[in-house]
């Protein structure tokens, strides 16, 4: 058999399990990449929401970044939670050194709780230093109104406003995910270069929802070093996420917002 994708996380933790790190570790290794970590910062979170924040001293960061980068040579890298524009420089530092061929970049700012988790320093590190050093971000709803300072799409059709905007930041491709919008279906907008292309799915009825962005940004980053294309490592991720939704409840965890079911295809 071929030696499995080799991916890398950069993200803060999450301790109960289902999002951040965990998610990221979780997910590539179901969908057979060799998953390997570098922690941003460690953060005091579960179902119900965020506790504290810290952010990790520059040197650990850069040491892991070394150990990892010089042994491993990732195939894929996943960006997740990134606190302020020092850490951002010191990531983006290593991708241009580097050169990792795919470059995921969930622009993580809120949880699924509400609770904010960057600071005006990491909202600019996130848009202006990793946005134009990735070659896939996946913002959501409010995620992408906020880099964009336009209101919160409510419908496909504002969706497909923020497309030219989202495509100026510097990312390749977008995946815009549009779970925020009620109805029957939670259809995401891939936006490309010269094109656009919705990926549909029917609304999963679970409040489990705690981690799904990391979940599948981290599933687009797992799969594409083993994928034929970009837009097809999209729809295997997507698909992988309704699976992991539809039976998140039978895990049964936590008190708020529980998470995706990352291994429902084995358990």
């Amino acid at each position: 058999m071929p030696a499995p994708a080799r991916f890398l996380s950069i993200a803060g933790t999450d301790p109960s399990g289902g999002a951040g790190q965990s998610a990221d570790i979780k997910t590539a290794s179901a969908l057979g990449a060799f998953a390997t970590s570098v922690v941003t910062a460690v953060v005091a979170q579960n179902t119900c929401g965020v506790r504290d924040i810290m952010p990790l001293p520059h040197s650990i960061l850069r040491a892991q970044l070394d150990a990892v980068f010089e042994d491993i040579a990732p195939d894929s890298v996943k960006i997740g939670m990134v606190a302020d524009s020092a850490t951002a420089r010191l990531v983006r530092e290593y991708l241009e050194r580097y050169r990792p061929k795919h470059v995921v970049l969930d622009p993580v700012m809120v949880a699924k709780s509400g609770d904010r988790l960057v600071d005006d320093d990491g909202f600019h590190a996130v848009r202006d230093i990793l946005i134009p050093v990735a070659d896939i971000i996946t913002p959501n709803l409010p995620e992408a109104a906020m880099l964009l300072d336009r209101p919160v799409p409510a419908d496909r059709a504002a969706m497909q406003a923020l497309a030219s905007g989202l495509s100026t930041l510097g990312a390749t491709m977008v995946v815009l995910k549009g779970g925020y919008l009620s109805g029957a279906h939670s259809d995401d907008l891939v936006i490309m270069p010269n094109q656009q292309q919705w990926l549909e799915a029917p609304r999963i009825d679970t409040r489990s929802l705690h981690g799904s962005g990391c979940t599948l940004s981290s599933a687009i980053a797992a799969l594409l070093p083993v994928s034929d294309s970009p837009l097809t490592a999209m729809r295997e991720a997507k698909a992988y996420m309704s699976g992991a939704l539809k039976r998140a409840d039978s895990l049964k965890v936590g008190h708020g917002q529980g998470p995706a079911h990352h291994f429902f295809r084995w358990w």
